[in-house]
């Protein structure tokens, strides 16, 4: 196995290659995951009928791509990991605060991931619920730790794979059904769970823009910025919604699959039960990989800002690895058995956590500095971006304070989340962060 050599380091001309269409194949893959399908069902689930929950799928993974797909871009012009670009926004010690709201988040995908391969796990390898996300989380260190090729190559292959396993479960409940007596689930239009379930598709497409340069940063830089984003686009845009679509109907028309789709989903294929698991096992490894190599790049980003340095060693990026899994296993453990009941509120705080931070890092990309950086200076405590950049510490900072009000989880609603009835936080979090950043640093910058 040829281990990648880069880290969170500059990738140098010389080395960078590959075309966009791999873009489209990784985002596309990574979609096709029970993770992506437990989001679609979340709104039929809350009350509103297969018509309603798709259109609010579409309308939140809309938005989510949007603004994920403009971060790729960045990744064949600057040439380095997504997080890292943030020094030249937040200062390069001040770029820790995001790159830690990172790390959680991409930890709490994983033991999402940890905990819904269980079932799967369990019938495929007969492994219980301490040994499957164990033996998961140690295949996940695997894969991610030989780095950026394999990554690509194994989307490519699931690409095909996981499309063809999903279109194989439509075909078949299409022709013959499931064989469940269960009736279908009622629902109509529930305004409060229609915005919910916008958000939450929001968030899904919003959650990627802290990695998704992570994958586009080795392509040469003369690559078009337009085929760049739309090869983006298309990928997880597509993904997300068609996976999406088909949780939420399975969730009205088939809940006894819906409620544990790693075993029906598979039982529906008969003889072949063994490599449908096998695929939906893959490819929640794909998802759990992407996640991890990118936590380990922004917990690499907070450890070596410090120390004036571009790189790990191997023994350093193992230790961090198996760190940052071990982490998601332990809550994978102590949650599989009711991590449905948090997984709608855990996308709920990522938008609080990740909006801000999308919002100032696209504004001063498109709005500020058109493009134009130092890479070397985000490596240098003494660099013109500076060691904090108390002004845009700031901005983020209020940014998630005027969120709260809007925010609804189940532990607690804020006051404008109680008058809507619906959690809306993503709105002020895109928008007040990206006008207030442009402001004060145009202001600066002419002075």
């Amino acid at each position: 196995m040829v281990v990648e050599t880069h880290s969170i380091g500059f990738v140098p001309e010389s080395e960078r290659y590959g075309h966009p269409r791999r873009l489209f194949t990784i985002w596309f893959s990574t979609n096709l995951s029970l993770v992506c399908l437990t989001v679609g069902m979340l709104g039929v689930f809350a009350g509103l009928s297969f018509g309603w929950a798709l259109l609010a799928l579409v309308i939140g993974n809309a938005i989510g791509t949007l603004f994920m797909a403009a971060h790729s871009a960045q990744g064949p012009h600057l040439g380095i990991p997504q997080m890292i670009q943030s020094r030249a926004q937040f200062g390069v010690l001040g770029a820790a605060l995001p790159l830690l709201a990172v790390v959680v988040t991409y930890t709490l995908y994983n033991a999402a991931n940890g905990a819904l391969v269980q079932d799967a796990m369990a019938a495929t390898f007969g492994l219980g619920p301490v040994a499957a996300p164990i033996m998961f989380g140690a295949g996940t260190v695997l894969v991610a730790f030989a780095g950026y090729e394999w990554i690509h190559r194994l989307g490519a292959v699931m690409a095909v794979l996981s499309g063809l396993l999903f279109a194989g479960t439509v075909l078949i409940l299409l022709t013959q059904g499931s064989g469940a007596s269960a009736p279908p689930a009622p629902g109509g239009f529930v305004l409060a769970a229609f915005i919910a379930t916008v958000t939450q598709a929001t968030a899904w497409g919003l959650s990627y823009g802290p990695y998704v340069a992570d994958y586009s940063r080795y392509l040469p830089s003369t690559t078009a910025t337009a085929r760049t984003f739309w090869a983006t686009a298309l990928g997880v845009f597509l993904g997300s919604t068609l996976t999406m679509a088909l949780g939420a109907w399975l969730a009205a028309d088939f809940p006894p699959i819906a409620s544990s789709p790693g075993i029906a989903i598979p039982a529906l294929f008969g003889p072949f039960a063994l490599p449908a698991r096998l695929l939906i096992i893959i490819g929640l490894l794909l998802g759990n990989v992407m996640t991890l190599y990118s936590a380990y790049m922004a917990s690499a980003g907070v450890l070596t800002g410090f120390h004036r340095r571009e790189s790990m060693g191997r023994g350093a990026k193992l230790a961090l690895l198996a760190a940052l899994i071990a982490i998601a296993t332990m809550i994978a453990i102590e949650t599989g058995g009711h991590f449905e009941h948090v997984f709608g509120d855990m996308l709920g705080i990522m938008v609080y956590l990740l909006v801000p931070w999308s919002a100032i890092n696209l504004a001063d990309y498109y709005w500020v500095r058109h493009g134009r950086y130092a890479v070397p200076d985000m490596f240098d405590l003494d660099g013109q971006y500076g060691r904090y950049n108390r002004s845009t510490l700031a901005i983020y900072a209020l940014s998630i304070l005027i969120e709260l009000p809007f925010l609804q989880i189940a532990a607690w609603s804020g006051p404008m989340a109680k008058l809507i009835g619906a959690d809306i936080g993503w709105l002020p979090g895109l928008v007040v962060p990206g006008l207030l950043y442009t402001w004060v640093e145009r202001r600066r910058r002419a002075g």
